[in-house]
């Protein structure tokens, strides 16, 4: 294993494989706060260089922690599918990525291959693609998913309906719930941060909204992302109706104890919400991630963001999520601090995450102290409808008046399938048409106007 390279006249020698993998990722805050990034551009192409000349079972065999003092890695290596390994570890990660590219290759041939990935690798061949490069291959892998409708077939886009409110008033939540839907949001799910993760108002939330829901036979998900302890708790006590089971999860055994999880909890979850939750299924779990999750806990071994975001695909792979999000712009400019940081953070998730056969969202967005703005955040939004995004947020007007961030707002959404000629998930699509919002492929005159809700779903149907 060659750990040096050659760049515009200097050779540069790396320390160890995780060395070479840290610095060449492209230019983070937070990896320059660590000491992670690279010292300049010559040793950051010099670091690519290195990366792509490894193999792949170079990357299995140097996990960024190691086997025997962390669950998260224990968990990737055993759950690991052996014949896929089998056929690609002997692939340098330039190979990989040619691959990747070439027209030949199709998002079938990807998902073969796919639980034969581990996250290092996963990260290094992010790291020598470019933003075309990350469009292309992201969009040609499809990540489809079944909860109480579907995600992810080509040629459509989903958005989380968000109607997060300061007080967790449940009145204003679902009016914020009806002014979403009629412009179109909210068939990946209806998902409200609580302010106050208390059992109670957990319940209530998901009652109510579930309520709404079977009112009008809409077809998508309901989820309060309270503590996952939280959620469980609001099943036994209260039979709150749980359609997708919420947890913020890092790449990190350390990481996720400062979330108050384990492997354990999660499992213990998954289990109760197959059993005991409202949805369909079979697909019933909803991650969050971000990168500078793990450095934030000071639980990133010192391992670049890039990598650590895809250990936290490599966790949440185990059960089969019907939705995982990266918050992309969320944790601040202490760790990605301008639009083109956040931009190349969001479209390497959504690559990445795809790429590990996840059912990848983005949260396109921003803290009001980053050197961001809203031209940045649509920009990115154009580039991940173009790469497939399984699905965006959507907020009234883009800012949250709960979480005081910047993200999608209904009305980029229904934008964005206008641009592109994209449609919702399809059970909501021909809800939307029932109910007089949607027409040949596109939103009608009545969108954007909530009391089409004023009449029950039945009702209408009778007067048609």
């Amino acid at each position: 294993m060659k750990l040096s390279a050659s760049a515009h006249g200097t050779t540069f020698t790396f320390a160890s494989l995780k060395d070479a993998l840290n610095r060449a990722s492209e230019e983070k805050s937070g990896d320059r706060s660590a000491g992670l990034a690279a010292e300049s551009t010559s040793q950051r192409i010099a670091a690519k260089r290195v990366i792509a000349d490894l193999q792949l079972r170079d990357l299995y065999e140097h996990p960024s922690v190691p086997y025997e003092s962390d669950e998260i890695t224990r968990l990737i290596v055993n759950d690991l599918d052996n014949r896929a390994y089998k056929r690609i570890h002997s692939w340098t990660v330039a190979q990989l990525r040619e691959w990747l590219l070439d027209r030949r290759t199709s998002g079938a041939d990807v998902a073969a291959i796919t639980p034969g990935l581990t996250p290092e690798m996963a990260s290094a061949v992010a790291k020598l693609m470019s933003t075309m490069d990350l469009v292309v291959a992201g969009k040609k892998i499809r990540v489809v998913r079944r909860c109480n409708n579907t995600l992810g077939l080509e040629g459509r886009i989903s958005s989380r309906l968000q109607p997060n409110h300061p007080v967790d008033d449940v009145a204003g939540i679902v009016a914020a719930v009806k002014d979403g839907l009629s412009y179109g949001n909210g068939d990946a799910v209806i998902g409200i941060n609580p302010a106050t993760e208390s059992t109670h108002n957990t319940a209530a939330i998901l009652h109510a909204v579930k309520d709404l829901m079977r009112q009008h036979r809409i077809p998508t998900q309901v989820c309060v992302l309270a503590h996952v302890t939280v959620q469980m708790d609001a099943i036994r006590r209260f039979a709150a109706p749980v359609d997708l089971c919420f947890q913020s999860l890092a790449g990190t055994e350390k990481a996720n104890r400062n979330f108050g999880i384990s492997v354990s909890m999660i499992g213990e979850a998954w289990d109760l919400t197959k059993r005991e939750g409202s949805a369909q299924g079979p697909h019933v779990m909803y991650f969050e991630t971000g990168q500078g999750t793990a450095l934030s806990a000071n639980a990133h071994y010192a391992t670049d963001q890039t990598t650590m975001e895809a250990r936290a695909y490599g966790f949440a792979r185990r059960y089969e999520p019907f939705l995982v999000n990266s918050v992309v712009g969320f944790i601040g400019p202490e760790y990605l601090q301008n639009g083109k940081q956040i931009a190349r953070a969001g479209l390497e998730d959504h690559f990445m995450g795809k790429l590990m056969g996840i059912s990848m969202g983005t949260d396109v967005c921003y803290t009001n102290h980053a050197d961001s703005d809203q031209d940045d955040q649509e920009c990115l939004e154009m580039l991940l409808a173009t790469a497939g995004v399984n699905y965006l947020m959507g907020i009234p007007l883009g800012d949250d008046v709960m979480l005081n961030y910047n993200t999608t707002s209904f009305h980029n959404n229904a934008q964005l399938r206008e641009i592109y000629g994209l449609r919702p998930a399809p059970e909501f699509e021909a809800w939307l048409e029932r109910i007089g919002l949607w027409r040949n492929g596109r939103l009608t005159e009545r969108a954007g106007d909530p009391t089409v809700f004023n009449t029950p779903n039945s009702l209408r149907s009778e007067r048609k």
